[in-house]
This record gives structure tokens, sequence and C-alpha cells, in this order.
């Protein structure tokens, strides 16, 4: 039985990828930083007809040891993980890039950055060990080198997340380690992400954000099942997974005018 190790899968995109492993038959480890959550989220996902297990573990990705942990367990209720997900991360208030504090810029480094850093280090150690397994991180925006007002400090670490897998997966290829590195390319969904800062915060977008995010955005599950669907049969390294195309992007510009979506109605 294959495993699966999803950071931040409390809720949101995390939380779908692991519905999706789940009805493929893996065990799946969710992790996030809200127990309660975590516990709905596995009962959820128990509701699944699968051959698969499910488990939980309580990690701040900002914290190295977190994530030593979050190994430990996986190993103890499972198995080493045949895939590893960096998905946690945080938005960034509506700020210009002078006006975030210390803690924020902090927050947003820890967690966007440094968290799949950790998660790839830890993933990676184990996974050369066994000669075998996948480690994927979560682009962005910014991951283009695409700038907006609000995303300054969320983009620097997405584009350095971009850098630093692509270097992964040429040094896992040149280590011969047999692990496979990737990156995943969930285009813009539409979840308590979008309009909620660091986790909490709540964010008021314009109308031209809310107009642009109802053409080219998405429900995560739908995201979701692609992104999975794509992980469980790939075999090569150094590969990006990318949802939201440029070809798609177009079509969904061109079609807008016939095509009226608002996910925000409701919120």
């Amino acid at each position: 039985m294959k495993t699966v190790v999803i950071t931040g899968s409390a809720r949101g995109l995390g939380f779908n990828m692991a519905k999706y492993f789940r009805e493929n038959n893996y065990n799946v480890m969710l992790s996030d930083l809200n127990e309660d959550n975590l516990k709905k989220a596995k009962e959820s996902l128990e509701e699944i007809k699968s051959r698969g297990r499910i488990a939980y573990q309580v990690c701040d990705v900002s914290k190295l040891q977190d994530i030593e942990e979050l190994m430990k367990y996986t190993k103890k209720e499972f198995q080493t993980p045949d895939i590893w997900i960096n998905n946690a991360g945080v938005n960034q208030p509506q700020k210009a890039l002078w006006e975030l504090d210390k803690k924020e810029i902090n927050t947003l480094l820890d967690v966007d950055l440094k968290g799949a850093i950790y998660g790839s280090i830890t993933a990676m150690k184990e996974m050369e060990r066994n000669h075998k397994g996948a480690i994927y991180n979560i682009e962005g925006y910014g991951s283009n080198d695409a700038h907006m007002l609000g995303l300054n400090m969320y983009g620097t670490s997405k584009r350095a997340v971009t850098y630093y897998t692509e270097s992964l997966a040429q040094e896992a290829e040149q280590r011969k380690t047999n692990v496979i590195v990737g990156k995943l390319s969930p285009g813009i969904m539409i979840t308590d992400f979008t309009n909620h800062s660091l986790g909490n915060d709540k964010i008021e977008l314009s109308e031209k954000t809310k107009k642009v995010y109802n053409i080219l955005g998405d429900k995560p599950e739908v995201v979701a099942k692609y992104l999975v669907e794509k992980m469980i049969t790939n075999t090569k390294n150094n590969v990006k997974i990318n949802w939201l195309t440029n070809r798609k992007a177009f079509i969904r510009f061109l079609t807008a005018p016939f095509n009226k979506r608002d996910f925000f109605k409701d919120k």
C-alpha cells in the first residue's frame, strides 16, 4: 500500500488532494496546525471507501523539528512515504513591501519558503535511503516572475520555491537518488486562502481582482483531482504539473462574456 504525506491538508487544496489519494487506495498522512480541523478532515475522509488508512499529526512547517516528527510518525503508522507534498502556505496582507512588519515578513518566509525547504530536506533524506519516492512543491503567484501590489513577499517566496525545487531535482538526478522532484502549479483556487492573510485576517479583494479570479479561478476539488491523477502516473524528474496553462487561460478570457461565474456572491 502506497503512502502520501500532505502538509497543510486539513482544508482547501491539501484536503482535496488527500481525498483523491484516498480514492486511489493510498495511506494518507494529514498534517496541519489545528488539531480540531485535522480531526474533522480525518472523519470526512473516512467516509470514502478505500483500502488505505488515514492518520494525522499536528505540524508547524516553519519548525524543522515538527517536520522531522511528522516523518517519524508517518514511518511508525505506515512506512517511508512514496509521495511527500509540501502544500502548507499562508497568504499575504494587502500591503506594500515597506508596510509589512517584521513578524509578517518572517511568517511568510518561514511558512511559504522555509517550510517547503524543511519538508524537502526531510523527505529526501529518508527517500534516498530507500532509493525511491517523489517530492512535490506548490508554485504560486510570483513563480513565473509576475508582480502585483500586495503579493510582493508571497511572490518572492514562491519564486524562490521554484528555483530551489528545480535545483533539488537536478541534485537528486546527479546523486542518482532515484527520487522524483517536481512542481505543482494549481493556478487560482477559490478557498479561504484567497481572502485571508497569514491564515487568519480577512482580505478585502478589489472588484478588479474578483473579476480576474472569477475568470481564471477554480474550486480546489477540480484542481486537486487533476494534480493527483498526474502525480500518481508521473515517472519523470523535474516535472511541472500545470493546471492553468497559458492556453487554458486564453480560452477562459475569450469565453468570459458567455461563461459568467461569481465565486464571491455568497462571501
